[in-house]
């Protein structure tokens, strides 16, 4: 990979742009001589909260982080927040470079098999942006996918109140009511993430969440972009030297 390649992390809250953030461990590995850049909107998520959906005041904002991660030269713009799904297929037809979403690679894992397909969130404005993605790589994937929901409801903001313990009993309770009916249970949330293996023990099926998928996705979009102008240069010289093209061989 090229030293400038450049993958640009949208955000919609301080929680995860803290130098321990999973997804920065994540992308540091998975790309380690890539440049990331981060651009924060630190009111987005709680605004999405207040109003109950994604405005167009929020979506304009999302499009103004992804049009400015544009401008400074992202290869890709990888969004962190699953609540802002809407902002982002608007945002997607705007700007030039690939916008990956955080649960993408997480969602479409979800309707590989799963007849049936849990949410399971603790901010009530995630659900419907999750759903709506199950659904749509349902559709992609040729499945038909029932998809229940559960909201673990108070879960979030007893988090934010630094209280942990009592937030992942909140969400066990919460996965092991859906559990009972669906294959297959996605977190929403990259705060619930670390949860994931205990989950899956405590329930008996698998449990997917997205902050490692998502990063994964994320720098395959980025090698298939950064490698075309290598490809290019190659074909331009193996066709100088009578070789055939990218590939060949």
């Amino acid at each position: 990979m090229s030293t400038t390649a450049s993958i640009a992390v949208l955000h919609t809250s301080l929680l995860f742009v803290n130098p321990d953030s999973v997804i920065n461990e994540y992308l540091a590995e998975l790309a380690p001589d890539a440049k990331v850049l981060h651009f924060v909107d630190s009111d987005v998520l709680a605004a999405v909260v207040r109003d109950g959906e994604v405005s167009p005041a929020s979506t304009q904002r999302m499009v103004h982080l992804a049009q400015a991660a544009e401008a400074a030269g992202a290869d890709v713009v990888f969004s962190a927040c699953s609540s802002v799904g809407p902002a982002i297929d608007v945002a997607r037809r705007l700007v030039s470079v690939p916008i990956v979403k955080i649960d993408d690679a997480m969602t479409a894992s979800a309707v590989e098999t799963a007849d049936a397909v849990g949410v399971l969130a603790t901010v009530p404005t995630t659900l419907p942006p999750t759903r709506s993605l199950v659904e749509e790589k349902a559709r992609a994937a040729g499945r038909d996918v029932t998809v229940r929901e559960r909201l673990c409801e108070g879960a979030f903001a007893v988090l934010m109140s630094g209280d942990r313990d009592r937030h992942d009993a909140m969400v066990l309770h919460g996965a092991r009511a859906l559990a009972t009916e669906v294959d297959v249970i996605v977190l929403a949330q990259a705060s619930m993430a670390r949860l994931a293996p205990a989950i899956a023990e405590a329930v008996g099926k698998p449990v997917l969440s997205s902050p490692r998928s998502g990063a994964e996705n994320a720098v395959r979009v980025l090698n298939e972009q950064t490698a075309e102008p290598v490809c290019a240069a190659v074909r331009a010289f193996e066709t100088v030297e009578g070789q055939g093209g990218c590939g060949a061989g």
